[in-house]
């Protein structure tokens, strides 16, 4: 099974709730047509994939100050020809961003779908959000790609990220719940 199978097997078994159900038509509609979809260089747009680091033991998770766009964001990036799923690709960015070994995702598959622009010659990230779960006395360590790392508790979120985080939050604690 290729990347671009495993997303549309993903996101067809994903369960989303109202605009997500839109936003999923839209993922695979892009994947239908592009099927160079899941890459950097498909300048129509490319699906990236996300982990929000949690730490549900201390009530927090964990952010990452982006070096290009200077907000507060969870890890996550571009798929990579390596990645055996979508999913893999997210543990991948989570362990490499935060520098926390041990990782894991929270089962379920993706716990939102959201869809962003960015600069040409590209025109669309569509992003599928994971949440994992940080291993007891995690250590975060800043890599090359982030101005600062921090761990927020689940009420600063909306003081310091976009709403894109803080709804990835709230349906990660939902998820938890």
């Amino acid at each position: 099974m290729t990347l671009h199978d495993d997303a549309v097997l993903v996101l067809k078994t994903y369960e989303p709730d109202g605009d997500q159900q839109q936003l999923r038509e839209v993922y695979l509609d892009h994947l239908a047509a592009h099927p160079d979809g899941m890459y950097k260089p498909c300048s129509a747009g490319h699906l990236t994939s996300s982990a929000l680091v949690i730490d549900p033991s201390r009530g927090r998770v964990l952010l990452t100050l982006h070096k290009k766009l200077g907000m507060w964001l969870q890890m996550g990036g571009h798929c990579e020809p390596g990645d055996a799923t979508v999913a893999d690709a997210a543990l991948r960015e989570a362990t490499e961003e935060s520098g926390i070994a041990g990782l894991t995702l929270l089962p379920g598959g993706p716990v939102r779908l959201d869809r962003h622009p960015i600069p040409p010659p590209c025109h669309w990230h569509l992003d599928v959000q994971y949440a994992a779960l940080a291993p007891a006395g995690a250590v975060a360590e800043i890599s090359e790609e982030s101005l600062d790392l921090r761990w927020f508790a689940y009420d600063e979120v909306a003081g310091v990220a976009d709403t894109s985080v803080v709804r990835l939050t709230e349906g990660t604690l939902a998820r938890l719940a």
